[in-house]
């Protein structure tokens, strides 16, 4: 009986051990994150558009609704602009603000549009620590509408992942390009 309440000791504090070094580890990202997106933060001269939750209820779908305003997330795999290549510019879904350009999209094979770039000044970032995760949210500069969330783990030489969802944004088309 003793041994078996040895192992439990044991096996307990090599959990709170191993726990431990994944908040340290989250906290070091996340400060190395926020280093890359310093210089990316929208200025104060953003006009920025207010609206009561009724009036943005009326105004989205549902779905966008509780994807914007609710900070909801799409299915994986689901969203209209996961495959999409053509060349322009995404914008909020909620206000219009232009937030990617479509130079900057890739496939990072995660299941929702990825940019590796912000268009300058046009998204904001929040820590996000829901769902016993801790991450950095992203929202529209101008409405402050949920769009994803941004990670530390692209390609590209910005070193970052956009990971949008798709009914949070609308796609304009650049016409010039046939």
């Amino acid at each position: 009986m003793k041994l078996l309440q040895f192992f439990t000791v044991i096996t307990l504090l090599a959990g709170f051990a191993a726990y431990n070094s994944s908040v340290t580890n989250n906290t070091k990202d996340m400060r190395d994150m926020q280093s890359k997106l310093t210089d990316k933060q929208p200025d104060s001269t953003v006009k920025t558009i207010v609206k009561t939750e009724q009036e943005w209820k009326e105004q989205l779908t549902a779905e966008q609704y509780y994807i914007l305003r609710e900070k909801g997330t799409e299915r994986a795999f689901t969203g209209k602009y996961l495959l999409n290549k053509e060349t322009g510019v995404y914008n909020c879904a909620a206000c219009g603000n232009p937030l990617f350009k479509s130079n900057q999209k890739f496939d990072s094979h995660c299941g929702w549009p990825s940019f590796d770039d912000q268009i300058e000044g046009a998204v904001k970032t929040e820590r996000d620590s829901s769902h016993g995760m801790v991450r950095t949210e992203i929202m529209c500069a101008r409405c402050g509408g949920h769009l994803g969330h941004v990670f530390d783990d692209g390609p590209t030489n910005t070193g970052l992942r956009y990971c949008v969802n798709s009914v949070s944004i609308d796609f304009e088309r650049d016409t010039a390009v046939k």
